[in-house]
């Protein structure tokens, strides 16, 4: 093998790179060697790689076609390996635009300090459509409602289980869930509703619904990571640190959503647990891997919903559907109790109808993460969301080859958006160049890809091959393939990237880019037996999610229109490490200008209006 073996891309050093708008660095783009599989082809496909001799070879060319080789394994460069993005903190000077909160406080003492960082809004609950466009339930319109006595979280509750189980008909086969209990949700409310009648709810966040990604640790459902024999061999018997200060907040933790199986795709397509399917047109996917944590905000269903993003599986997904998606920097918030597919890229992140609603659950699950590395344990800082505090002048990174590398629908979308932030606020978008966006993208399947192998592999072994859909087999089977090569390699180009990124960092306050490179694709008949292979398609929507989780950056993404027919499209910005109060007001100012044209989706649930 060794003779065929490419010659690798040598890359200059950092200090000799040019990152204005006029730098003679090409933009790469991906070229995915990969035809699109399903049925038995997908399965003879996985079959042929799991083969000893046969397989190998498949697996070397695999490699060697999709430029792993060469722009990673075999590539020449000065940087040495980085193996963990955990920034050093350092406890800049903030504005009077954000409050930073004693480490000391409890969760439910957080989230009232983040509620009153909120900006002052009644909503009338009697209509979910208003001549000012659709909205959706906030998590205070919950806590308004409950606390004036206009409903109860126990009548939510009533109608939360009467919703999943008619989007669960054969009419509709929406999929949201893996597991829900009637009678722990109903439990959860009644004990919440007791707490409203005597005055006494424990914060905003009591009685209001969320979900969680069948890949979080939540009693008494077992954690599935949307296999059927995982479970098995991990059993979970307590909550995951960020479910249990959710609890502590008095919110309902209503029951595990649908993923894709193991995180190891971008469709949520699930051969096991049905696939999830996009309120917007349930004909499409809605994104994944936390496919159904996305779904079920969108449809009404919850507020907010937990996922994991290991390669965008919280932003992604959110664009699809049309809602907000934050992932906050690596090692903001404890990832215990949340199966370990990978170790370094994954991170818990959160769904939900609304920036402001984003903030308090962001705001209550942060802390408890392993930080011993850190210079110090990183301060809490909450943006304030008033109408008076107008957010000052932020410069927005943009590199243009990698931005337009969208669909035109999202490209003109994405720049009207940011044309209306500058007539409004004033905001500069600065013309720079980011370098090797595609290896970053390569170098970071690999570190994925092995961290997976490593932390399963001594599972999958024990369980038949059958027991998995083929697009995870093949997953499965090209992560192993990876070499001590390979793995250092990548991690060499991830200390590259940090400081490259450092050097963008300087120049502006964000980086902004679509958040996927296509809207939401069909769902053809073929998938559901055996998932599908789509890395033609996996590539277009991970094209701007990289750097947040190779380089344990924080982001966000917003809803800002939608395309020719009708589907939602996303923006992001990605921010410099533990800046998540200044993206979050950021994503919030973005917000404030698009959601009047916010559209109803085709399947959407009302729980809070009073009949």
């Amino acid at each position: 093998m060794g003779l065929l073996k490419d010659n690798g891309v040598f890359y200059n050093p950092v200090n000799e790179i040019d990152f204005g708008p006029n730098s003679n660095k090409v933009y790469l783009h991906a070229d995915v060697k990969a035809p699109r599989m399903t049925g038995i082809f997908a399965k003879i496909f996985a079959w042929f790689l799991e083969l000893k001799i046969f397989g190998d070879v498949l697996l070397y060319f695999l490699k060697k076609n999709n430029r792993i080789q060469k722009l990673v394994s075999f590539a020449v460069l000065e940087e040495s390996p980085l193996y963990v993005p955990l920034h050093p903190y350092e406890d800049a000077k903030q504005d009077e635009e954000s409050k930073c909160l004693d480490s000391g406080l409890s969760p439910a003492e957080i989230v009232k300090e983040a509620k009153d960082c909120l900006q002052s809004s009644e909503t009338i609950l009697n209509d979910i459509t208003s001549e000012k466009g659709f909205f959706r339930w906030t998590i205070m319109d919950y806590s308004r409602a409950y606390t004036s006595g206009k409903i109860t979280p126990l009548k939510v509750a009533e109608r939360l289980i009467s919703a999943i189980m008619q989007s669960s008909t054969l009419g509709l086969n929406m999929s949201f869930f893996i597991n829900y209990e009637s009678h722990d949700i109903l439990k959860q409310a009644k004990e919440s509703t007791l707490r409203y009648e005597k005055g006494e709810p424990i914060s905003v966040l009591d009685g209001v619904p969320i979900a969680v990604k069948d890949e979080i640790d939540c009693v008494p459902y077992a954690t599935t990571g949307g296999t059927t024999w995982l479970h098995k061999e991990r059993p979970c018997t307590e909550d995951a640190f960020c479910v249990n200060r959710l609890r502590s907040c008095g919110a309902i933790l209503v029951g595990k959503t649908n993923m894709h199986e193991l995180g190891a795709g971008t469709s949520g397509i699930n051969p096991h647990y049905g696939t999830s399917r996009n309120p917007y047109d349930p004909k499409r996917i809605p994104g994944g891997s936390s496919s159904g944590s996305a779904a079920v905000v969108c449809a009404g269903l919850c507020p907010v919903a937990l996922g994991v993003d290991g390669g965008g599986s919280v932003r992604m997904p959110a664009a699809l559907c049309g809602i907000v998606g934050l992932k906050p920097s690596f090692g903001r918030i404890s990832h215990s109790g949340v199966i370990p597919l990978n170790w370094t890229v994954g991170m818990v992140g959160i769904l939900a109808g609304t920036v402001e609603d984003s903030l308090i659950v962001y705001a209550a699950m942060s802390g408890g993460a392993e930080t011993s590395e850190l210079n110090m344990q990183p301060k809490l800082y909450i943006p304030m969301l008033k109408p008076s505090k107008q957010t000052s002048s932020i410069r927005l990174a943009k590199y243009n080859e990698w931005f337009n590398d969208c669909s035109d629908d999202i490209r003109v979308c994405c720049l009207r958006a940011l044309d209306s932030l500058y007539k409004c606020y004033g905001w500069q978008t600065v013309e720079v160049t980011i370098p090797d966006i595609e290896v970053m993208r390569l170098a970071h399947y690999v570190t994925i890809g092995a961290e997976c192998s490593a932390s399963l592999g001594h599972l999958l072994e024990k369980h038949n091959k059958s027991e998995s859909g083929s697009d995870v087999r093949v997953g499965v089977s090209v992560y192993g393939a990876f070499s001590s090569r390979d793995y250092l390699n990548a991690q060499r180009i991830r200390n590259r990237l940090m400081k490259i990124h450092e050097k963008i960092f300087t120049m502006a306050d964000v980086i902004v880019t679509p958040t996927v490179g296509v809207t939401a694709y069909e769902i053809k008949d073929d998938v559901h037996e055996t998932g599908e292979l789509d890395y033609v398609n996996g590539a277009a929507l991970v094209r701007y999610a990289i750097a947040g989780n190779f380089l344990g950056l924080p982001a966000v993404t917003v809803p800002v229109g939608y395309d020719k027919l009708g589907l939602p499209i996303g923006i992001q910005f990605i921010g410099k490490p533990w800046s998540e109060a200044k993206l979050i007001q950021i994503a919030h100012a973005m917000e404030a200008l698009c959601k009047t044209e916010y559209r109803k989706p085709q399947v959407y649930y009302d729980l809070l209006t009073v009949s």
